[in-house]
């Protein structure tokens, strides 16, 4: 058991919204902070309408999920969301200097108690480490989209993170119904990402370039693997403004991406966000690429 009972997730979007309310589910004290009002009623809407995701994919009852939004809170006060933190989650966007002042704020503000860990896609704890103040209570904690179905948590710590820390960190992991993932180095985009992304990224080279369209572009993938979903479908699961965000910060002065990039910003002007907000390359809640005859000739 550890001693992390009250957590902190800062950054209720599509993925933090989900760490948010699984900690939540697993009976830990959550408080959501985001920086304004809307951003936190957008939030807790996300995490309501997720209901029968929960109940039809672990079998959740509705007492256990009610149970669930009880023990969450929202605060757009930095302070007032961490002064009891054992540990604060960050998830907000995949912007370095976004994150570079979130952690120049929060050490000014958390109790000396409260462990760091960063959601970040992409981005290595060594790139903000200096930040926090406390370097041997800071690592990353990345979470895979669909937490509560898609349970792995990949621990990644710098050479200064506590050993105690992380492996405090692994057991969180556990309690609130993680597989734990720990990595013995810094590595760019953990395993799931590192696999992940050049994946996407080609897909998006593919489409940005008028190579085909997403709908074929997914086909083929999908019957030549056999997987339930391809790149697009994957896309609008994490989210285009994550996607965005990453490609743009990995290949944003590669020519060859610079299609993809104005073509996502296009869909993101014009709300088309992705599964979460109903639309993003399909509509939802049922997308093209389930229907029966979506791999047929």
């Amino acid at each position: 058991m550890t001693n992390i009972e009250n957590v902190t997730v800062a950054g209720g979007g599509v993925l933090g919204s989900q760490i948010a309310f699984q900690s939540a589910f697993k009976g830990k004290k959550v408080t959501i902070y985001d920086i304004n009002d809307e951003a936190i009623a957008a939030a807790e809407q996300r995490i309501k309408n997720r209901r029968d995701l929960y109940k039809h994919d672990i079998n959740a009852t509705d007492e256990q999920f009610d149970a669930g939004l009880n023990n969450l809170s929202y605060s757009a006060d930095l302070a007032e969301a961490v002064k009891d933190a054992d540990l604060v989650i960050e998830a907000v966007p995949e912007k370095p200097s976004i994150k570079h002042n979130f952690y120049q704020s929060l050490a000014k503000v958390a109790p000396e108690k409260t462990i760091f860990a960063s959601n970040s896609s992409t981005y290595v704890p060594s790139t903000y480490a200096a930040d926090t103040g406390r370097p041997a209570k800071f690592l990353c904690l990345h979470f895979a989209n669909h937490v509560w179905r898609m349970n792995t948590a990949e621990i990644m710590g710098s050479d200064q993170t506590d050993p105690d820390i992380f492996n405090e960190i692994v057991d969180y992991a556990k309690e609130i119904g993680m597989v734990p993932i720990p990595l013995h180095k810094e590595q760019p985009g953990y395993i799931l990402n590192s696999l992940l992304v050049p994946f996407l990224e080609d897909a998006g080279y593919l489409w940005g370039n008028d190579i085909a369209d997403p709908e074929t572009i997914d086909k083929t993938w999908m019957i030549g693997t056999g997987s339930p979903v391809g790149p697009f479908g994957a896309y609008d699961a994490v989210g285009l403004r994550t996607i965005y965000n990453i490609i743009e910060e990995q290949k944003g002065d590669d020519p060859d991406f610079k299609p993809f990039l104005e073509k996502v910003r296009k869909m993101l002007d014009e709300g088309k966000t992705g599964s979460d907000a109903g639309h993003g390359f399909y509509d939802y809640p049922n997308p093209r690429y389930k229907d029966e005859d979506f791999l047929k000739a």
